[in-house]
C-alpha cells in the first residue's frame, strides 16, 4: 500500500509501506514547464468528514441514477461492488479507496491503480484519475477537464470507459473508473514479431475502435487524439478507448440513409456532393426499434448519426496523427478522427505511422505535402490490399473527399476490409491473444508508462 505525503520542502513523497524506499516527485507548484506537471497533494488534504448529510444523501441517489440510466453498465460487477460496499451508504470520498501505485501521468492529471476498502468487495481494482484544480488554472486547462468529465458522465458502451464514481478532495478532482489490466495497443505492439500486428489482429482491434468512435460521433463528439496509447486492452482482450480531454462536443442528427442516396465511397466529388434526402428519426425513444415503420425498413439502409457540422479552429492533438487541414491551421471537423483512424490501421500492420519525420515540424510539412506511400511496392495477400485500399481512402488529404466524412462509420463499415464481419456481434468475437494475460486482473504496467509517451500537443 501506498503512503502519500508532502515534504517540507515540497515534495510529493510515495513511501511504499514496509519497504523502507521512498520516490519523489518535485510539486508542479514550482514549475510551469510542458514536461513539468506532476500533482502534488497532502494526505490530511483528502480527509473528509464522515456524516451523512442532504448533500450526501443527494449525490447518492443522483449515482442510483446515473446507474440505471446506463443500461449496459447496471449489472457490471464493479458497479455493483460499489453498491454492495459499506462506502455506499453515504458519499463515496478518497478514504473508501487505497492507492497501490501510480500507472499513469497526463498533462493535466495523474491516474493511480487503487483498491477498494471495507466491505465484502474489499481489494477490486479500479483506475483513479486525479486533477489537480488550481494547477487547472493556472495552465489555463479548466474547460478541457470539464469536457472530458461530461463526456464520461454520457458514455455507456462496452469499448468506452465507465465512470464509476467522482469526488471532491480539498483542490483535488478525483474520478474513480475502471483499470484495463491488458496496457495498451502502443506497448503490445512492441510485444509483436516485428512490433506490429498481423493483419487479421489489426482488423479486430480497428472494427472495435470503428465502433468506439461511431457511437461517440452519434453523441456528436469528435474524439481528436485517437492513437495507439489510447486504446488500452481489457482483461477480456477488448478494448477501451480512454481520454478526452481533447475531444469536441458537438450535435449529431441520426438518420436513415435510402440506397438511392448512398454513393461509392470511391466515387467523384460531385456524386458525393449530391444532396441527400435522410430520414431522421429520434435515438433517444425506448420504442424505437419495436417501430414497424423501422422493422420494415430496407435491410440496405444505412444508419448515419455523423456530426458533419462540427468546425473547431483549435490546434490539437498528436503530431503523427493530426490530419492535414489540423497540420495546416485551417478549421476542422468531424474528419479527423477518419484521417486518425487511417494512421492507426497503418502504423496496426506495418509498425510505424506514414509521415514521421525526425521532428514534430517536419512531421507536419509531411502530413501535408507527402504523398501517402507503403513499405513494399504490392500487397503480400488480399487481405493486405483490402487494408492499403482502406488506408488510403482514410488518409486523403481532403476532408470533404476523406472515407468517413459524409456519412462516417457507415461508409467505412462495408469497405471489403471488413468483409464477412458482424460488428453487432463484434463482442462475441475471440480476442487476439495478449502475451501474458490471464483472465484475471494483473495490475500490469499501463500505456501511461512508457518511457518516451507520444505527448499530444494543443494550441487555442
Amino acid at each position: 500500500m501506498l503512503e502519500l505525503y508532502r515534504s517540507s520542502d515540497d515534495q510529493l513523497i510515495i513511501s511504499e509501506e514496509g519497504s523502507g524506499s521512498n520516490t519523489y516527485y518535485t510539486s508542479s507548484k514550482s514549475s510551469m514547464s510542458s514536461d513539468s506537471h506532476c500533482t502534488s497533494f497532502s494526505r490530511l488534504s483528502f480527509d473528509l468528514p464522515s456524516s451523512s448529510s442532504p448533500e450526501d444523501q443527494q449525490q447518492q441517489q443522483q449515482q442510483q441514477r446515473q446507474i440505471s440510466l446506463k443500461p449496459h453498465r447496471s449489472s457490471d460487477s464493479s458497479f455493483q461492488a460499489l453498491l454492495r460496499s459499506a462506502a455506499f451508504s453515504r458519499r463515496l470520498s478518497f478514504r473508501d479507496f487505497s492507492l497501490v501505485r501510480q500507472i499513469g501521468s497526463g498533462d493535466i492529471s495523474r491516474v493511480y491503480l487503487c483498491r477498494l476498502r471495507g466491505g465484502p468487495e474489499r481489494g477490486r481494482l479500479y483506475a483513479m484519475k486525479v486533477v489537480d484544480n488550481e494547477i487547472l488554472a493556472m495552465k489555463k486547462k479548466i474547460q478541457r477537464a470539464e469536457t472530458e468529465r461530461k463526456i464520461m458522465k454520457m458514455l455507456d458502451h462496452p469499448f468506452l470507459p465507465t465512470l464509476y464514481a467522482e469526488f471532491e478532495a480539498s483542490h483535488f478532482s478525483c474520478v474513480v473508473m475502471e483499470y484495463c489490466s491488458g496496457g495498451d495497443l502502443h506497448s503490445l505492439r512492441h510485444k509483436q514479431p516485428h512490433k506490429r500486428f498481423s493483419i487479421s489482429s489489426s482488423r479486430f482491434y480497428a472494427a472495435e475502435v470503428l465502433v468506439a468512435l461511431e457511437y461517440l460521433h452519434m453523441l456528436g463528439i469528435i474524439y481528436r487524439d485517437l492513437k495507439p496509447e489510447n486504446v488500452l486492452v481489457r482483461s477480456d482482450g477488448h478494448i477501451m478507448l480512454t481520454d478526452f480531454d481533447l475531444s469536441l462536443c458537438s450535435d449529431a442528427i441520426p438518420a436513415v440513409e435510402s440506397p438511392d442516396f448512398i454513393s461509392d465511397p470511391s466515387s467523384s466529388p460531385s456524386l458525393d456532393s449530391q444532396p441527400r434526402t435522410p430520414t431522421p428519426f429520434s435515438c433517444i425513444s425506448n420504442r424505437l426499434f419495436r417501430s414497424r415503420k423501422i422493422q420494415t425498413l430496407s435491410t440496405n439502409r444505412l444508419f448515419v448519426a455523423e456530426p458533419v457540422s462540427a468546425r473547431s479552429c483549435s490546434f490539437v492533438g498528436t503530431h503523427e496523427y493530426v490530419a492535414p487541414e489540423v497540420a495546416s491551421g485551417r478549421s476542422h471537423g468531424n474528419a479527423v478522427d477518419w484521417w486518425a483512424l487511417g494512421i492507426f490501421i497503418y502504423e496496426m500492420i506495418y509498425g510505424r505511422t506514414p509521415f514521421a519525420g525526425p521532428s514534430n515540424e517536419a512531421t507536419l510539412r509531411n502530413i501535408v505535402k507527402k504523398p501517402l506511400a507503403f513499405p513494399t511496392d504490392a500487397p503480400n495477400s488480399l487481405s493486405e490490399y483490402h487494408a492499403r485500399n482502406l488506408i488510403s481512402g482514410l488518409l486523403n488529404k481532403d476532408p470533404n473527399r476523406r472515407l468517413g466524412s459524409k456519412r462516417g462509420a457507415a461508409d467505412v463499415k462495408t469497405h471489403p476490409f471488413f468483409k464477412g464481419l458482424n460488428f453487432a456481434l463484434i463482442r462475441s468475437v475471440t480476442p487476439p491473444g495478449v502475451p501474458g494475460m490471464s483472465g484475471k486482473q494483473k495490475t500490469t504496467a499501463s500505456r501511461h508508462e512508457r518511457k518516451q509517451p507520444a505527448a499530444p500537443f494543443d494550441f487555442f
